[in-house]
């Protein structure tokens, strides 16, 4: 599968790599800056998976039919809420 990192997700292209997924970054693809539109039409057009904790190109993404992985905040906590019980604090 195909990966297109949002600004905010580039640091993650090199451990995604390592498990085998062939990634690209906003900036690699010349879309640093970019509208949240230009961004989704870009995986579009590429068929790629969108990687990214912005809500708006999220929607924008389910809007037009474009995979996409939203990592909100929630997510972010539930994934630490499952971490520290693993703990057993």
């Amino acid at each position: 599968m195909k990966l297109l990192l949002d600004e905010m997700y580039a640091g993650l292209k090199e451990y995604l790599e390592t498990l085998g997924y062939e990634v690209l970054t906003a900036q690699e693809s010349g879309l640093k800056g970019a509208k949240d539109r230009d961004i989704v039409e870009y995986a579009r057009k590429y068929g790629l998976l969108l990687v990214t904790q912005d809500q708006k190109p999220a929607e924008i993404a389910e809007l037009l039919g474009v995979k996409c992985v939203f990592i909100s905040s929630v997510l972010v906590a539930r994934l630490v809420d499952e971490e520290i019980k693993k703990q057993k604090l």
